[in-house]
Order: structure tokens, then sequence, then C-alpha cells
């Protein structure tokens, strides 16, 4: 036996009838077809929209409100470590625009901050919007201070 397009038919008992809602009640889906009496699932045009809650806040708006996402207004710093601080004149004061002057910094967008990556052995006044916690003890066992703005 060939198969060819005219041979092809579904298994037997593949293929159901069609249910004929609303046709009395001995069909068995008769007057409110299966959808019960009241409520918003019986009426018609009755499917609501994927995602919806009955007004509730839907979970797809919910979400960026929780953990685990990126912050929306984040701070923005123009990073420097105090390995490059250690190239800097003893005793100077040491900020945004001097850094800029010196060529340490090349694009002051944001605030500067202070990273504790690297050494320092040269005593300076750091003004800056924010240090970490290793570049402030580095700084400060050099002889040094820092100064938030």
């Amino acid at each position: 036996m060939s198969i060819n397009l005219q041979s092809l038919k579904p298994n037997a008992g593949a293929r159901r009838r069609k249910l004929r809602k609303g046709r009395g009640i001995a069909a068995g889906q008769g007057a409110s077809c299966g959808f019960g009496m009241r409520g918003q699932k019986s009426r018609s045009g009755r499917p609501t929209r994927p995602g919806f809650e009955g007004g509730q806040m839907p979970l797809y708006r919910r979400i960026p409100k929780l953990k685990h996402f990126e912050l929306v207004n984040t701070k923005e710093f123009t990073v420097i470590n105090v390995a490059k601080l250690a190239e800097c004149k003893a005793g100077s004061t040491v900020s945004l625009d001097s850094l800029v002057k010196d060529g340490l910094v090349t694009s002051p967008k944001h605030p500067l901050k202070v990273l504790g990556n690297g050494d320092l052995k040269v005593k300076l006044t750091v003004q800056a919007a924010a240090f970490t916690a290793s570049a402030r003890t580095k700084i400060e066992a050099a002889g040094g201070s820092c100064e938030v703005i």
C-alpha cells in the first residue's frame, strides 16, 4: 500500500464532533453553555486580555518594583583609583578640577568617587563626592585627609 494525499486520513477517534452549545438541555450544554449563571466569565465578549487580573495591578507591572532588577535612577560617578592619586604632588589638594587639569581624568561628567585599588605613599588632601572604605583608610594612612563635598 502506497501513501499519497488521497489515502491520508486521521486515526479513528482523533477528530471529535464540535459541541453545539445552547441547543437545549438534552445536548448537555444548553442554556448557559457551561459558562455558569453569572460573572465576568459568563458574559458575551468574555475573554479578558492576557495578563488581566480583575483590576488588581497585574504581575507584569508589579515585577520591576521587586528585588533583582536594575535601579532606574542610579548614582553615577567619575571614578579614580588611589594608585592614580600617587602621581600627584605631595601636600597638594586633589579635586575633580585639579585631576582634569593634570590629565588624570578625561571625562568629568559626574561627581568624583575615589576607589581603593593600589597604594598611596604621598600626603594629599582629597576632595570628592564619595570614598570607598579602603580608599579612605589608604589616604589617611599616608597622612592625608578625605573631604566629602
